[in-house]
């Protein structure tokens, strides 16, 4: 007989790992099926994000930002630096280490919250007993396929199964030449010309990286506007940046034949002027979005139903049309954020207790790690106009702000969106140093319906960045004190 458990997790990222800890919380005898592999062949839990994704390519930002500093900018604090030089070896050692250290807590918490962990890959199995495809008597069988196979049994399943890299059609990633995400946290030297095509998180972040070590990088970008989806403001101040870096970056192109040979990869594409042009470079990333990964989980088997994108098809509360079989995170419709993944994977949880979990799309905050960073909760200016809402705006420059002098990184701004009638805060965004850490007090007040004459009354300490998200919210008021 198959071992039999209360609720089942199929995916061990963000999303399925705390989707099965917040499970064995509320009491119920709960697995988690991940099938990722450490270089030694052991369990490495915490999917793209922890292992090819979030967690090393912000080690690889930070190490790449420490380089950066110390050539540019360590001369204006009186820091004198002979024969600087990068050890690419070290750099990708340090990261393989912080992803350990991640895959290693994982596991410890699993353990420690008595969630039974299957190393492989999770299936759903086609039920031979009576009832309904796949389920025998209110039960689901997994087939898990590892080094010891074996089928185990639950009565609530969570897809949690994540995304993978898109390619481009007839371009496979080989990872040496053409490279994922994956790929691009790994290439073993500098190459002296990086392309990027697609100036998402990804393109930027990577681009950001290799860069800053004294790559040559240009990124094809085939929309006509930067980051199209980040309030037109802050895109801007954004690209004035990037370009001031030496980050080239052109816009309204299209990709046409890639040649891929051992001296490097030759991009053919034709520039907004309607102009054919040729890119040689030595490495290539390929970062236009990425796709659900259902591959192996035989949701034919069950009739679990996938729409037209092959994502898990879920209502609002991530309940698929099988009773009891829930999807989560990168697999299922709405940003592909590990935050929002974690998010759900909470709710989840407590819907199967009875509970009311509660994910809000409208405040879940964006980040992009570069430099400077770019982060948003809510609507974007660009979005409140189309709508017709009628809004006040404020802004604060950093140039402006004490702590940043000091920090000597005065890029961006703070931009602050409220209601015309009510004052509630309907967006902000922020383009400049630490915007990752400042979000946050805006997605907790947008959470509470806070209007901009909230932040703007609430003492915030002198001197510190966050006295610019408070100068923002001023500035809605047009009574600004330090600008």
């Amino acid at each position: 007989m198959s071992k039999q458990f209360d609720v089942i997790v199929i995916g061990g990222g963000p999303g399925g790992y705390i989707a099965a800890i917040r499970a064995a919380q509320l009491g119920f005898n709960t697995a988690c099926i991940d099938e990722w592999k450490n270089s030694k062949g052991g369990p490495a839990p915490g999917g793209t994000c922890t292992n090819v994704g979030c967690i090393p390519s912000k080690a690889l930002l930070q190490s790449s930002e420490h380089f950066d500093h110390a050539g540019h900018h360590f001369a204006d604090h009186g820091i004198g630096l002979k024969d600087l030089s990068i050890d690419i070896a070290k750099m990708l050692g340090r990261k393989d280490t912080v992803i350990k250290q991640n895959n290693d807590g994982i596991l410890y918490l699993l353990k420690k919250n008595k969630v039974t962990f299957f190393h492989g890959r999770g299936s759903f199995v086609a039920a031979a007993a009576p009832g309904a495809a796949g389920q025998a008597n209110g039960v689901y069988e997994i087939n898990v396929a590892g080094v010891a196979s074996e089928v185990i049994s639950g009565k609530h399943i969570i897809v949690a199964t994540g995304s993978n890299a898109r390619a481009l059609p007839g371009v496979p990633f080989d990872e040496e030449n053409i490279l994922s995400n994956d790929g691009a946290l790994r290439i073993p030297a500098v190459p002296k010309k990086l392309g990027v095509i697609g100036s998402g998180v990804i393109g930027l972040e990577m681009g950001s990286v290799w860069r800053r070590l004294g790559s040559d990088v240009t990124v094809l970008e085939g929309l006509p506007t930067f980051l199209g989806a980040v309030d037109e403001q802050i895109a801007k101040e954004a690209k004035k940046a990037f370009d001031k870096q030496g980050l080239k970056i052109e816009l309204g192109v299209k990709v046409g034949e890639i040649k891929n040979t051992k001296k490097g990869v030759s991009i053919a594409y034709t520039n907004a002027k309607g102009e054919a042009q040729t890119l040689d470079v030595d490495k290539l990333i390929i970062s236009i979005g990425r796709t659900a990964n259902t591959i192996g989980l035989n949701p034919e088997a069950v009739g679990l139903k996938l729409d037209e994108r092959g994502m898990v098809v879920v209502d609002d509360d991530c309940k698929t049309n099988l009773p009891n079989v829930w999807a989560v995170g990168d697999v299922v419709r709405g940003p592909m954020l590990a935050h929002k993944a974690e998010e759900e994977g909470v709710a989840v949880a407590e819907r199967i207790a009875g509970q009311h979990g509660h994910v809000n799309f409208n405040t879940v905050p964006w980040v992009i790690y570069t430099s400077p960073e770019i982060a948003w909760v809510g609507q974007t200016e660009q979005q409140l106009k189309a709508a017709g809402r009628a809004y006040r705006s404020g802004s604060f420059p950093f140039l402006a702000n004490g702590r940043a002098r000091a920090l000597g990184d005065t890029t961006g701004m703070v931009k602050m969106l409220a209601d015309a009638a009510t004052d509630e805060i309907l967006g902000v965004h922020i383009v400049g140093p630490f915007a990752s850490e400042l979000i946050a007090e805006c997605v907790v007040a947008m959470e509470f319906r806070a209007s901009s004459e909230d932040i703007a009354r609430i003492c915030h300490a002198h001197p510190s960045l966050s006295e610019a998200t408070k100068e923002a919210a001023l500035a809605v008021d047009k009574r600004t004190l330090n600008f």
